[in-house]
């Protein structure tokens, strides 16, 4: 099999025309329904801190919440994303797949989407927190477990492996597309979609406010501790040094805000924004600024609310690239 790279840029024009003819549209900001888990006692001993609740399996290993609140944030990123792909839970050319995983599968949604889809196929969704709702589709089961961690997989291979939005959550991404590499079939497909997680504006009106210093401070704490803040972007070259071929990108604009003109822009801005309010702001911040650069509660309050003000800003055009990338593992190689 000869290896190859099919790069494809989508939504991105060079400038995005911004629509002067604004009207409110609350209609964005409806939530997703939320889900309740249960399950045993020693799984959620979590940590509650500044009032917010956090893992307690591998405590400290991921910064963002496993609350609620969070909970229907990650349900509002999940439409987000299916409004940015029409639709669609994934990209790469699978065909009746029969064993696949969901890496950092959050509130199970994409898994649970998936396993419906796929009713054949048997569907893991492995998290470190057990937020998972327990009335799911009979081929689905979820496992608590650090992806991080030495994996165990290679005996049982999977047909597809998916992983999405693990942007401040993963340190090594390069060893976690080796283990992939590891625990996919020959022939088998890996697909990974992330985001560039600084924010930018080509019209330079990002430039200063409180929306760009927000993300400035806050992906710096998560880089000193250790966590990659810009994986979209780096996600090729990962695949290939795990050796993957028929690696193909595909790189997306999501808008924050309901500024751009053009229709399917406009609605993924919206839902970027909505999650974003969604108390994202002090969710993202809250453990990375208190833990590691030792700032109070009450100030990374003010920064949040500093940038959730910029938000709604019309003349402030911020955005971010991301990036859908999939790769194959060679049918005749070993491993």
């Amino acid at each position: 099999m000869t290896e190859q790279t099919t790069t494809t840029t989508n939504n991105v024009p060079v400038n995005i025309e911004v629509d002067t003819s604004y009207e409110n549209d609350s209609s964005y900001g409806d939530e997703l329904s939320s889900y309740t888990a249960s399950l045993t006692s020693s799984v959620i001993d979590y940590r509650h801190e500044n009032g917010r609740r956090y893992h307690k399996f591998r405590d400290g290993l991921y910064l963002l919440p496993n609350d609620e609140t969070e909970n229907d944030r990650l349900d509002m990123v999940h439409e987000l994303f299916l409004q940015l792909l029409h639709r669609r839970l994934y990209l790469a050319p699978i065909k009746s797949p029969q064993r696949v995983i969901d890496l950092a599968t959050g509130t199970g949604i994409w898994a649970i989407d998936f396993a419906d889809q796929h009713p054949q196929a048997e569907v893991i969704g492995c998290d470190l927190s057990p937020t998972q709702p327990t009335v799911i589709p009979p081929n689905l089961k979820f496992l608590v477990d650090d992806i991080e961690s030495e994996w165990a997989y290679e005996s049982d291979p999977f047909d597809f492996i998916h992983a999405r939005n693990l942007t401040v959550s993963i340190k090594d991404f390069g060893k976690l597309l080796k283990q992939c590499y590891q625990s996919v079939k020959p022939g088998g497909l890996v697909e990974f979609q992330d985001w560039d997680g600084y924010p930018l504006s080509p019209d330079g009106s990002l430039d200063g406010t409180g929306l760009q210093q927000y993300y400035d401070v806050v992906y710096g704490a998560f880089e000193e501790a250790g966590y990659e803040v810009r994986p979209g972007v780096k996600l090729e070259q990962w695949f290939k040094e795990a050796g993957f071929v028929n690696i193909h990108v595909e790189k997306f604009v999501i808008p924050y805000g309901i500024w751009p003109k053009d229709p399917h822009l406009k609605t993924v801005g919206a839902w970027n924004k909505a999650q974003a309010e969604a108390n994202g702001y002090e969710g993202f911040a809250l453990a990375a600024l208190t833990r590691h650069k030792k700032w109070t509660k009450e100030e990374v309050i003010v920064l949040a609310s500093k940038a959730r003000a910029d938000g709604q800003n019309r003349d402030i055009h911020a955005m971010f690239d991301f990036y859908v990338v999939y790769g194959q593992r060679p049918e005749n190689l070993p491993k």
